[in-house]
């Protein structure tokens, strides 16, 4: 019996970097590693490289290809040499909130950079955080020559045929979420990135969906990788008429179209995918962790978090804002979580679960909503990431989304997309290689959608109520 074609995908993402190899015909996963990564805003990237090394060590004989995943929007500034000159910032780095609103101003506002590239800058956009970092590290920014993405510079990492700065790649998906890519035209818009930084930049070439753009010292072939989002979207194998909502350390829905997207109220990222086509989106700070940490102050595990939300016949108007960690949709970056309609009846363990279940599932049907603006159709959610696995969010999910829900089996998807980027690659086919994803159902619905409409009124009118007081700086 032959042995099967072995191709690897690596998710490096904020938390850990994850390794899959699999089958490049069916997309079985046969090895499987992790290593973390500091938990901080701004990495070192050659931490990524060595947990590329840990999580990767004995899985690669036979391999032959490597996708790269990375997390979206992050800053890698390099010299002329290629070395880095700055910690890269990450996505979740909200430094540069200021630097936003005044690149947005200095365009003509969010309608402008809309059109300009399908896209309205937050604190997340590496382009936002070009503006920061002349201020905030000016001898950094002088020394600087080239900007890529972790994507970018782990692929460049791993390619022993490429050296410098001259041969950087990216990819369409990943490009889409720098804010000097536009997803309609195909281009690079190099005065945007003038227009932050003050002067031009080198800027990575963007390959095609099943290029290869590299060989690493044992001979795999690198494909091109893209952005996290972008390779989950490839392993779930998303079709038209899906929306996939991740509950992670961030909150994301994003959907395929055939079509560019340009958002002029900014809640609706107009990106690109990694198959050629686009990949609206709509991403918030806040998503998993708002539920361990209200399931911390309750003093619950998450087991006994889940059984107080489901057993509360309501959050009885208890209104939790997550923003716990600042928020990028909406667009609110110096806010804090906020708790609304405390009363003698609400403060028990079971409603204050009930809200935050509720909180958490609001934001993200306020992103699928966005997505139907846009014109994409909603005909059944897929649930994912670590607080899908909550029973209370399965059960409160399809009303309050307003969709059937069906559940991915927990998998790495941004490593297992990535591996069948991978896979295409070395293919020589028109189509990625079909790779079958089994789902499941989720926990009974105790939600009707009579139930939902309130409670998501509510939260919009709290929202609405107080988000003077949400934007205003931390003192």
């Amino acid at each position: 019996m032959s042995q099967p074609r072995l191709v690897a995908g690596v998710d490096c993402s904020t938390q850990a970097t994850k390794v899959v190899v699999c089958d490049a015909k069916t997309g079985e996963i046969l090895r499987e590693g992790r290593a973390p990564h500091p938990d901080a805003t701004q990495v070192d990237p050659a931490e990524w490289y060595r947990a590329w090394e840990s999580a990767s060590d004995g899985l690669l004989d036979g391999v032959e290809a490597i996708s790269v995943g990375g997390q979206q929007h992050g800053m890698v500034l390099l010299d002329e040499a290629g070395e880095v000159v700055h910690p890269a910032v990450l996505w979740n780095d909200t430094s540069s909130a200021d630097a936003t609103t005044e690149l947005v101003t200095e365009l003509g506002g969010p309608e402008k950079w809309a059109e300009a590239v399908g896209s309205v800058p937050v604190p997340s956009f590496t382009v936002t955080k070009l503006r920061w970092v002349r201020s905030a590290a000016p001898d950094a920014a002088d020394r600087a020559a080239a900007v890529a993405l972790p994507h970018d510079w782990m692929t460049h990492k791993l390619a022993a045929d490429r050296q410098g700065i001259g041969d950087l790649t990216t990819d369409r998906g990943d490009a889409s979420g720098t804010g000097w890519w536009s997803p309609a035209t195909n281009d690079y818009r190099p005065d945007l990135v003038e227009r932050a930084f003050g002067r031009s930049l080198a800027l990575p070439r963007v390959a095609g969906p099943t290029e290869i753009v590299g060989h690493t010292a044992a001979g795999a072939a690198l494909a091109a990788g893209t952005g996290d989002n972008m390779a989950a979207a490839l392993g779930l194998d998303l079709q038209p008429g899906d929306v996939a909502v991740s509950l992670g350390t961030s909150g994301t829905a994003f959907a395929r179209s055939s079509a560019s997207t340009a958002d002029p109220s900014g809640l609706v990222a107009g990106f690109a995918d990694a198959t050629g086509g686009y990949l609206p989106l709509v991403c918030t700070l806040n998503a998993a962790r708002v539920l361990s940490a209200t399931a911390q102050m309750l003093g619950l595990d998450l087991a006994a978090f889940d059984e107080a939300a489901l057993t509360s016949a309501g959050s009885d108007g208890l209104v939790l804002l997550p923003y716990l960690d600042g928020e990028r949709t909406p667009d609110l970056p110096h806010s804090t979580g906020l708790i609304y309609g405390l009363t003698r009846a609400t403060m028990q363990p079971a409603t204050m679960a009930r809200a935050a279940v509720e909180g958490l599932l609001c934001g993200l049907a306020d992103a699928v909503d966005a997505l139907r603006v846009q014109g994409l159709p909603v005909e059944r959610v897929l649930l994912l990431g670590g607080a899908a696995r909550s029973r209370a969010v399965q059960a409160l999910a399809p009303a309050l989304l307003g969709a059937p829900v069906v559940l991915p089996e927990p998998a790495e998807y941004v490593a297992l997309g990535a591996a069948r980027q991978a896979a295409w690659a070395v293919s020589g086919e028109d189509t990625p290689p079909t790779w079958t994803v089994a789902t499941g159902k989720p926990e009974s619905p105790v939600m009707t959608d009579d139930q939902a409409a309130p409670v998501r009124t509510r939260y919009a009118e709290v929202l609405t109520g107080t988000r003077p007081l949400l934007a205003a700086p931390r003192s």
